[in-house]
């Protein structure tokens, strides 16, 4: 069971981590990008659903949810079926961490292009700032 408190140590441990890698560059840390803006992303968004108690102390909310659906699809995402719950801002939220986990393996594995970069923190930069507001409104400060 994850308290709040190790939530945000590891909220802590993954922005210093992509602000280091901005600060060397990020054509040249493309692989710490994508895994800790992706890692960061699910802490922050566990952070958050526990902090409203949508979801319970132990529960665990997986990247891989996260794959964006397709036009044709005729169940609904992964991640619409995983979490239930309904919480402020859920279709904005969870349309930015499919940007983030569209493009998570070609930051980490592959070889990106500025776009997939672009895009990636663009939509980590705008779930952290939404979250991080949500969690001010209830009393709760992030990193």
């Amino acid at each position: 069971m994850v308290s709040l408190q190790i939530h945000k140590e590891h909220i802590t441990e993954h922005m210093q981590e992509i602000a280091d890698a901005i600060a060397i560059g990020v054509e040249r840390r493309t692989a710490t990008l994508g895994l800790h803006t992706s890692a960061c992303s699910i802490e922050l968004l566990e952070f958050y659903l526990h902090v409203l108690g949508k979801i319970s102390a132990g529960a665990m909310i997986k990247h891989e949810w996260f794959k964006s659906p397709k036009p044709e699809q005729k169940i609904a995402p992964l991640a619409e079926r995983k979490l239930e719950v309904d919480f402020p801002d859920k279709a904005k939220l969870l349309s930015l961490m499919y940007v983030i986990e569209e493009e998570r393996n070609k930051l980490i594995y592959g070889k990106p292009n500025q776009l997939a970069l672009e895009a990636v923190l663009n939509a980590f930069n705008q779930l952290h700032l939404i979250i991080k507001e949500k969690l001010k409104e209830k009393g709760e400060e992030i990193a």
